[in-house]
């Protein structure tokens, strides 16, 4: 093991995960469309900060999740009209 090449000042997880049957999941209440403007507009703003799809958060019942280290926020019930708000909260 050794130390990555490149290291990152954030890293932003958003759940994309999608479960079968009908269970409640992140990847049903935010687009494909809504991952790639938060990850460009990110990269725009601070390319030091990693945006990231993630396998399942543990919190579906609060979907769509996103987690933001190091700060260690979590934030639920994210809404493609809170793309704004995200970005200046991650990149501040």
């Amino acid at each position: 093991m050794r130390k990555a090449d490149i290291q990152f000042r954030k890293l932003v997880l958003v759940c994309t995960h999608e479960k079968l049957e009908g269970k409640a999941c992140c990847a049903k209440k935010l687009s494909p469309e809504f991952f790639m403007n938060l990850k460009l507009a990110v990269a725009q703003r601070d390319p030091s900060i990693r945006v990231s799809r993630s396998g399942c958060l543990g919190n579906c019942q609060s979907g769509a999740v996103i987690a933001i280290m190091p700060d260690n926020v979590y934030l639920g019930e994210v809404r493609e009209s809170d793309l704004d708000r995200l970005v200046n909260l991650i990149t501040s």
